[in-house]
């Protein structure tokens, strides 16, 4: 089956072509620049299966997408402003092209459905109705499995901590390929340092800006997605920028790489202690393939935990590969991101 993967991120939009295993057509585009011209590029398709970050309390699985499930994903747009606008625009031109091709929408969250009471529960109010959900969860399947292929072990037997480090990050505690605990929240804004997202800031600190410091709910919104994270520490959302301005001395860049680190380096050690313990640590998306020194700082801080990086390959990564040391007890992977294989999978299924 051909399945056009329509993967629309918080910085492009990811066009793919696969059938199996295999990548047919691709092509990667800004949000604004897809049109009916861009797609008919790529071929004919069996069927297009979508990206949705939020899948929100009613969307468990992916669903083939009608009229009804249309309206329930644009009900989600305020639960992720960076994504589920993009998403339903890049729906809208692909069934206009290919209104006969059925639409499968494959949701972030559906990966982090098996999470445990104790790890998607927030300590507030009932009645608020707000959980965590987990997102990037299609990035995170397909690494947990991969990497299982790479180490030639049962999955069911795998303790595996996938950090999802690209412009929006997160990180997954993946026990016998089900996320047991994971670095999202409600939104997409929990967790990492990200390009231009807070991650977690203290809540207490966003109401006194609310009530003391004269912003708008609409204008800190705003300002913790779009003028945050990296950017806001060292005026640049680039991490190979900012690694290299850190190794000429820029105090701004050396701030921003160590707050960086400091919360993944917390981050993973909190998804080992959910696991009681890992086998392998993977590293995907566009830091995790391509920042080693990224790579090796965690190695060096969680050195306790049995993680060796070896540093030669560490610095030359071709395809998908084991960094690590001979004496290693916890295996490091580099996993090249591939949600279209996930999203073409969950399209079968659901179209049979």
């Amino acid at each position: 089956m051909r399945v056009l993967t329509v993967n629309a991120g918080s910085s492009s939009i990811k066009l793919r072509v696969v059938d199996g295993d295999q990548l047919l057509e691709s092509k990667d585009l800004p949000p604004i620049d897809l049109d009916a011209d861009a797609l008919a590029e790529l071929g004919p398709a069996d069927a297009s299966a979508h990206r949705f970050v939020h899948g929100g309390p009613r969307f468990h699985a992916p669903v083939r997408i009608d009229g009804r499930v249309e309206a329930g994903l644009r009900a989600l747009s305020d639960l992720a402003p960076l994504h589920q606008a993009a998403a339903l625009q890049a729906l809208d031109v692909t069934r206009a092209l290919l209104p006969d091709v059925p639409a499968v929408a494959c949701f972030d969250t559906t990966f982090h459905t098996t999470l445990p009471g104790a790890a998607a529960t927030y300590a507030v109010p009932r009645d608020w109705g707000v959980r965590r959900y987990g997102f990037h969860g299609l990035s995170h399947a397909y690494a947990s499995r991969r990497a299982a292929e790479l180490l030639e072990r049962p999955l069911a037997e795998l303790r595996t901590v996938i950090c999802h480090l690209g412009a929006g990050a997160s990180l997954c505690a993946v026990q016998a390929g089900r996320s047991v605990d994971t670095t999202m929240g409600f939104t997409p804004l929990e967790g990492l340092v990200m390009a231009t997202r807070s991650g977690s800031v203290d809540p207490g600190a966003l109401l006194w800006l609310l009530e003391h410091g004269g912003l708008t709910a609409g204008e800190l919104g705003h300002a913790l997605e779009h003028e945050s994270g990296l950017l806001a520490l060292a005026g640049s959302a680039d991490m190979n920028d900012i690694l290299a301005r850190a190794n000429d001395g820029d105090a701004d860049a050396i701030l921003a790489r160590d707050v960086y680190l400091h919360r993944l380096h917390a981050g993973i050690a909190a998804m080992a202690a959910a696991l009681g313990g890992m086998d392998a640590l993977v590293f995907t998306a566009g830091v995790g393939e391509n920042a080693p020194a990224v790579r090796a700082a965690a190695a060096e801080r969680l050195a306790f935990l049995g993680i060796r990086l070896d540093p030669a390959k560490n610095v030359r990564i071709d395809g998908d590969v084991d960094l690590s040391q001979a004496d290693g007890a916890v295996r490091t992977l580099v996993i090249h991101a591939r949600e279209d294989l996930e999203m073409a999978r969950q399209a079968e299924g659901v179209l049979g």
